[in-house]
Parts: structure tokens; C-alpha cells; sequence
């Protein structure tokens, strides 16, 4: 259960006057709202993104944003807006909300600050509940949690497929890494496994992946970027295999991705695994 903080009565009031701007703490001077929150839902997380407007429109005066959370009646579509606790700041416009429990829902809300420590209303609420699911599996980037940094499609004989684990393995498909200049990139590690983009375009959805392609692949690094798709082939004890990956999120220190595999081997048919 995650404490409520004691907020600043603006902050309190937010269900009457999140759309109105400047009525954080100090009043007058305070920037604008932050807009346009969306989520993505994941495996005992959830990610948070918005407009950077609030930052834009006063970047000499833009110190962080503040991310709250409440819990959220499905039922009823509500948010417990005298349960608001303060889950951390940002200074960019994304934020992981961690540690949570699949299947619980929650509602999340942002405001902007500025350096003179002048609070702006919070943005539109936005529900969300983590689960279990192939899609948005969250992996982070070696040089921020080499543990959790490492992916493999097929694990083995007698576990879950898609698994991820420590990137300094052996026996992983690929592994995200961040270079120097701050792109996030997968590299494949096993032997026998591979890489190609799978078009010049973004894809809308994981299930445009249909057919793995023939040929292009590599060893080596493929820059991750959000909206491509790439195939990976990979050469197992029964013969080869597919898997995909399509990218919905890269940050400084994680991916999120969805990803499909093809258990018959030789098939480069590929499908959504649940």
C-alpha cells in the first residue's frame, strides 16, 4: 500500500482544476499544465509519457515534473482523489512507475515546477493496470541493469517462452545496449542467432510481422528505434527458428517491446505468442 503524502491544496483539488492553468503552489507565475499523458500498461509497471509543452513554452524556468498516483474504481470510472502520493519527479517527459502489482488499477497524474518552486495544476488523469502479457515487456539497457538486460525467445524446453535475464549471459538471443551517444541498440550474442529489419517503414502492430524475411540478416548491432519491427533467426538444437520484435518505447535506460515467436522450426510464419 503506498503512503498518501500531504499535497498542497491546489494539488488536492486537481478533479476541479486540472484543466486550469497556474493554480499550483504560489499561484501566478507557475508554468503551464503538462498535456496529452498517456500509458502503457506492463508487467508490474507502467510506463507514463507527455507533451513537453510545459518545458517548451519556459525552458529558462522549468525545474521537473511531478508524477502522482491514486487508485482507480473500474467500476465506477473513478479516481480516489484524496488518495494521491507522489511517485517520484522527472526531468524529462517520461517516467517508469514500478514495484506494482498486476491486475490493480491506478490512476496517474502530472504537473510541472518551476525554479522558483511554483507547482502547476496537474494534467488530465489517466487509468491504467499492469499485467501479464507478450506485449510491452519491459528491458532495460546493459549500462543501467545489465540483470535485467539480456532476451531470449525460446528459454528452453521446460519454461516460459520470452524470457528476460542477465545480459552478460551466453545463451540469450540479444542483448539492448545504449552507446555513447545515447541511441539504444540490440546486439546479438548466442551463436546462431541474427538480425534484420524487417521493413524501411514503421509497422502499426506486432501482427503486421506475417512473413520472416529470406535473407539481410546480421551479427551484430541494429539500432532500436520506436514504431520498427526486426526478425531475428536463430539456430537451435531442432533447427531454425524466428522470432520478432517490434518497438514501442526506447528511454536513456530501458526498452519496452512486443515480440513474437514461431516454435515450428523452419516456419517463418511468425504469431503473436500469449
Amino acid at each position: 500500500m503506498r503512503p498518501a503524502l500531504a499535497l498542497p491544496v491546489a494539488l488536492l483539488a486537481f478533479a476541479a482544476c486540472s484543466s486550469n492553468y497556474g493554480t499550483g503552489p504560489g499561484g501566478g507565475g507557475a508554468l503551464e499544465t503538462p498535456t496529452a499523458l498517456v500509458s502503457v500498461s506492463l508487467n508490474t509497471a507502467v510506463q507514463l509519457s507527455w507533451d513537453p509543452n510545459a518545458r517548451l513554452a519556459n525552458p529558462s524556468r522549468f525545474e521537473h515534473y511531478n508524477v502522482y498516483s491514486t487508485s482507480y474504481d473500474l467500476d465506477r470510472g473513478v479516481c480516489d482523489t484524496n488518495g494521491w502520493a507522489l511517485e517520484g519527479t522527472s526531468v524529462s517527459e517520461d517516467f517508469l512507475v514500478s514495484g506494482l502489482t498486476n491486475g490493480v488499477p491506478l490512476c496517474f497524474a502530472v504537473s510541472s515546477v518551476s525554479t522558483s518552486g511554483n507547482e502547476s495544476a496537474v494534467s488530465s488523469y489517466r487509468n491504467d493496470t499492469p499485467r501479464y502479457d507478450s506485449r510491452n515487456v519491459l528491458v532495460s539497457t546493459a549500462q543501467s541493469d545489465l540483470s535485467s538486460s539480456g532476451f531470449r525467445f525460446d528459454f528452453n524446453p521446460s519454461s516460459p517462452l520470452g524470457q528476460v535475464v542477465a545480459g552478460d549471459r551466453s545463451d540469450i538471443d540479444f542483448r539492448v545496449d545504449r552507446h555513447s551517444d545515447g541511441s539504444i541498440w540490440l546486439s546479438t550474442v548466442r551463436n546462431g542467432t541474427s538480425v534484420v529489419l524487417y521493413s524501411q517503414d514503421p509497422v502499426q502492430d506486432l501482427t503486421s510481422i506475417d512473413i520472416a524475411p529470406l535473407n539481410g540478416y546480421i551479427t551484430g548491432s541494429i539500432e532500436a528505434v520506436p514504431g520498427y519491427a526486426y526478425v531475428f533467426e536463430t539456430v537451435l538444437s531442432d533447427g531454425l527458428h524466428y522470432g520478432a520484435v517490434r518497438i514501442t518505447h526506447t528511454s536513456r535506460d530501458y526498452v519496452i517491446l512486443d515480440w513474437a515467436y514461431q516454435t515450428d522450426f523452419g516456419n517463418p510464419e511468425l504469431r503473436l505468442v500469449r
